[in-house]
């Protein structure tokens, strides 16, 4: 569709001339006043699409070819292997000397493949672009229990290989509300302070 059709009639005519020029005017203000409608994906959503199309090819460059609602978790974790030749982290064996050294002081021909924290992120990007595309969770591959399993093996090989822990921290929990009420009481009343003995205080903490 011409979204700019020809006007040469218009070119001779005075009248026709300020009436373009009018809606020429009020459509630039119209769009330069319209607040934007289109948005840029997010690094996120960009990452899943080019996930979800690598997938995509590596099932069509299967031999034999495997389609999307063939594929198992067994094919999940197939194409995680193939991803190790493209892997930048070096994993050591335990023959290795270096075997539990976070900073190696020295090179050593350990082989390199892709990090737990990479895997994981991965697998997480395309069980969410699986639904997205409209297939249910309960046939989704990427959460298999095979999957899981498999993830948490290279989890505790590269921890023990590497020396590192990838334990999450744990969170400091505030003050409990027991806590809280006994540490005002113990402010507003020392322990020696017998007259309010009768005051309700937490289970466990006045003895009489």
């Amino acid at each position: 569709m011409d979204l700019y059709p020809e006007m040469e009639s218009c070119n001779n005519s005075e009248n026709s001339h300020h009436t373009i020029t009018s809606l020429v005017t009020g459509a630039a203000i119209s769009s330069s006043t319209s607040p934007s409608i289109t948005s840029t994906p997010s690094r996120y959503e960009n990452q899943k699409r080019r996930d979800w199309n690598t997938f995509s090819q590596y099932l069509k460059n299967h031999r034999p070819p495997l389609s999307l609602s063939r594929c198992s978790g067994a094919h999940v974790l197939e194409f995680l292997r193939y991803l190790d030749q493209f892997g930048k982290t070096k994993v050591h064996t335990p023959i290795c000397p270096f075997y539990g050294y976070p900073n190696p002081p020295a090179p050593c021909p350990c082989p390199l493949r892709q990090a737990w924290g990479s895997l994981d992120a991965l697998i997480g990007r395309l069980r969410a672009a699986y639904e997205e595309n409209g297939w249910p969770p309960e046939t989704n591959p990427f959460g298999a229990r095979a999957v899981r399993l498999y993830l948490r093996e290279v989890r505790d090989l590269q921890s023990k290989a590497r020396g590192i822990s990838y334990e999450k921290k744990k969170r400091k929990r505030g003050p409990t509300q027991t806590q809280t009420q006994t540490q005002e009481h113990q402010q507003l009343f020392p322990p020696n302070f017998s007259t309010f003995q009768g005051l309700p205080l937490p289970p466990g903490k006045l003895k009489i």
